[in-house]
């Protein structure tokens, strides 16, 4: 019987390895193949990723107004002039907002929850953003609120607690309608459904 040999890494290669894996979406077998991948383009893409995640790590963080990244505090979006601070779209991550952003079909701001609301995972509202979306309700600046949230469970359960705990201010409440099929996250949708939704929003 042949004994099958098992792959060994040195330290450095084996850490390179086992971060990349944590990444959402990689796992082991994808980690080690975009490490290989890396090390073949060390000058040319190895390094230059490797100072754009410093700088990243360094200068990057959370708008304390919209939740949004971005390398100013608040974020360009919230400084925006031509932006309607009339309208906020509630997203649950903020790769939901880049996904509005891509449409480029939507001129108003955004309120980022930073996760669903989850029994299962133990992730109730005092988890999420609700608190600041509601001191930003009570200001008496925002007439409409967009509860753009996955066809999901999750999704649905936190659009619903979100309509209760906002009943009291009088702010339009509306949701995303044609074009969203049911448990679709909203990054895995095309852009011209996504602008079609958005656009035919219905009330809350």
């Amino acid at each position: 019987m042949l004994n099958k040999s098992r792959a060994t890494f040195g330290p450095e290669l084996g850490r390179l390895i086992e971060l990349l894996a944590k990444v959402q979406g990689l796992g082991p077998k994808s980690a080690r193949r975009a490490v290989l991948a890396l090390l073949k383009r060390k000058d040319n893409l190895m390094r230059p990723l490797a100072e754009a995640m410093l700088v990243a790590a360094d200068q990057i963080k959370p708008c304390k107004i919209c939740g949004n990244l971005d390398t100013m505090d608040p974020c360009a979006i919230c400084l925006s002039d031509v932006r309607d601070k009339s309208v906020i779209c509630v997203v649950a991550d903020v790769s939901d907002l880049w996904a509005f952003e891509r449409t480029q079909g939507f001129r108003g701001t955004y309120h980022v929850l930073g996760g669903l609301l989850n029994a299962l995972d133990d992730i109730g509202p005092s988890d999420l953003k609700i608190s600041d979306l509601l001191h930003r309700a009570e200001s008496g600046e925002v007439n409409e609120i967009i509860l753009a949230l996955a066809a999901t469970v999750d999704g649905q359960s936190t659009a619903h607690y979100l309509a209760q705990v906002l009943e009291p201010f009088n702010v339009k409440l509306t949701r995303l309608s044609h074009g969203l099929p049911i448990g679709g996250e909203l990054d895995h949708i095309d852009e011209s459904t996504l602008i079609a939704a958005l656009m035919s929003r219905l009330a809350v």
